[in-house]
């Protein structure tokens, strides 16, 4: 019996991801809710606590950029249709994170990260890849995913300085958008990762985390 060839990407959706990649990377995002820090003042903040403030919603946007590409990967390589349709939405949904995190690094005198590029290649790859594995597993990932994002953000809420009320707003908006994906992609059948996988993520996570502070 020959392979389906017909359930594989066609030219057209690469071409359609090298545009989305570039407009993440390099364009800035569109938001259709209004930014959650919308109304409130700005707190009083050293120029170290501004810093430190960037450094941390970088790292978030770099985490945004990096959600985008696996979710494009794996909607790329997803079978199942309703599976791919869920990353599609949660992709679309999580597009306005990068635009609340982009705006605030502009308002802290700051700039995204350099190294988006990189970070966009090689999760785009793990997601094409995870797509690849069956749809239990790639939901599994995704569910893992929105949970460690969500405990960077639990920490993120703890670090940020405590007159950064804008920033704080930013990250709790995303924290319960993160949960809901987490919740959907089990809900489809998402199954849970072995440990090694969970804890390689882990790794890959400081290192961007590490980088992405600073760069």
């Amino acid at each position: 019996m020959f392979p389906d060839f017909s359930k594989l990407p066609k030219p057209d959706d690469f071409i359609l991801q090298l545009d989305k990649a570039l407009r993440t990377v390099f364009a800035s995002a569109p938001t259709r809710r209004p930014y959650p820090d919308a109304g409130l003042a700005e707190g009083e903040m050293s120029e170290a606590d501004k810093r430190h403030a960037a450094g941390l919603m970088r790292i978030n946007h770099s985490g945004e950029v990096c959600a985008q590409a696996l979710y494009a990967g794996q909607a790329l390589t997803a079978r199942n249709p309703e599976a791919a349709r869920a990353l599609r939405e949660a992709s679309d949904e999580e597009t306005e994170h990068l635009a609340w995190c982009e705006k605030r690094l502009n308002e802290l005198g700051s700039h995204k990260s350099f190294l988006n590029p990189v970070w966009y290649a090689g999760s785009f790859a793990l997601g094409a890849l995870a797509g690849a594995l069956g749809d239990k597993w790639n939901l599994g990932f995704l569910a893992e995913t929105e949970r460690q994002v969500e405990g960077h953000l639990d920490s993120h809420l703890d670090k940020l300085p405590a007159q950064d009320g804008k920033s704080r707003a930013i990250v709790e908006q995303m924290k319960i958008d993160e949960v809901k994906h987490a919740d959907t992609a089990l809900a489809l059948g998402g199954a849970p990762l072995p440990a090694p996988v969970r804890e390689a993520m882990r790794v890959t996570s400081k290192v961007l985390t590490l980088a992405a502070y600073r760069l």
